[in-house]
């Protein structure tokens, strides 16, 4: 008789019921390592502060933390953004309107009052599968470089319109001051036995050498800046600007600090026109001291190479010469206008000196900035690039 077959016969797999299916894994699940996201998002260029929908910190690269001047925390990822970012205000109060506007900022502009920077930024909303709002991001750039070289193309333009003019007129009253003053000194000599005429004579000689001083001054600010360049150490500029600044002024009892490393690299440069720089630096920095009493510290540091600025090529190493006093500082409110030309502080001063300087940093591709030194005084930092655009002299 056939036997049964001993196989045993499957049943048919169930299909699952509707709305339970499997979903299906992603197709980038299997090339996409984990962490690739995190690395994208850490190594952009940009910076980068994400938040989700009940406002906790998402992700926050390390653009984001060096150009806002926060210290990155190993616990700041979850926390509350307003705590995260209590320190730059005005970044906070952009990401906070992100949920009350349905119309976002696209390519707006912002100058930080914590560092003084400009940045470029996008704020957009992050929308989950169903779109909905799930949270925001700001996308940010560091524009400061880029907005420097503007005011240099501005200052320039602004220099060739009133150049002719201003050199024309400093010209004229360059003559008559000097026949003054020379006329003053003959007028003194014969007057010998007059005291009083003595006096006011002397007065007449100083108030004209002032003027004729402001007149020069004039002419060095709208003449255009013709660099003989070469190459040099900016140690040797330094030494000799301490020295001629302590020529024009006393130094008193004030102690100058310097710290020139050994191997910082030479520069392609304009050595006059370098020590002129910080001659005045060092010069404005004696003339701050209460009293004559006071620290001067100048230091040079070697940096490398930064990312360029539109239109810019050189992003090789830079120079940079840092300049403090602990006198009393520079007022906030003039903070922003302390290189406009004829704006100063000083009873007896032009207001071109911090004008011309920053007119040969522009000329070198550097760029300076001033700022207040921890504990009080002022800071001044003098950025070089080590290699000129310019042809060097030979």
């Amino acid at each position: 008789m056939p036997t049964k077959s001993s196989s045993v016969r499957r049943k048919p797999a169930a299909r699952p019921k509707a709305g339970k299916r499997r979903a299906k894994k992603p197709a980038d699940a299997a090339v996409v390592p984990d962490g690739f996201y995190r690395d994208l998002v850490w190594n952009l260029r940009n910076g980068v502060v994400a938040i989700t929908r009940d406002g906790r910190i998402a992700v926050m690269n390390e653009i984001a933390y060096r150009v806002l001047g926060l210290r990155p925390q190993t616990t700041d990822i979850g926390r509350p953004f307003s705590e995260v970012l209590k320190e730059v205000p005005d970044v906070c109060r952009i990401v906070a309107s992100a949920f009350e506007s349905s119309y976002l900022p696209n390519r707006a502009e912002l100058r930080l009052k914590r560092t003084g920077k400009v940045i470029g930024y996008t704020l957009s909303h992050v929308r989950d599968a169903r779109g909905r709002v799930a949270g925001a991001t700001l996308f940010f750039k560091d524009l400061t470089r880029v907005e420097q070289l503007e005011e240099r193309e501005r200052l320039r333009d602004r220099l060739a319109a009133l150049g002719e003019m201003a050199a024309a007129i400093a010209h004229e009253v360059k003559n008559p001051l000097a026949g003054i003053e020379v006329m003053a000194g003959i007028l003194k000599r014969q007057l010998v036995d007059s005291q009083d005429a003595q006096v006011i004579l002397a007065d007449i000689i100083k108030e004209a050498k002032m003027a004729n001083r402001i007149v020069l001054e004039v002419l060095d600010f709208v003449r255009p800046i013709r660099l003989q360049v070469e190459n040099i150490g900016l140690a040797e500029v330094v030494r000799d600007a301490i020295s001629l600044a302590e020529s024009h002024v006393s130094k008193g009892q004030v102690q100058v600090r310097v710290s020139l490393p050994d191997d910082l690299p030479p520069i392609q440069g304009d050595p006059q026109q370098l020590r002129q720089i910080f001659t005045n630096l060092v010069t404005n920095a004696f003339e701050a001291m209460t009293g004559g009493v006071g620290e001067v510290e100048i230091v040079a540091t070697a940096l490398a190479g930064e990312e360029p600025a539109p239109g810019v090529d050189n992003a090789g190493p830079m120079v940079q010469i840092a300049v403090t006093d602990n006198g009393p500082g520079v007022p906030p409110e003039v903070m922003d206008r302390i290189f406009s030309p004829f704006f100063t502080t000083k009873p007896q001063g032009s207001g071109l000196g911090l004008a011309i300087v920053r007119k040969i940093v522009d000329a070198h591709d550097g760029r300076i900035d001033v700022g207040t030194r921890p504990g009080g005084g002022t800071l001044f930092r003098v950025t070089l690039p080590v290699k000129s655009q310019h042809e060097l002299f030979g």
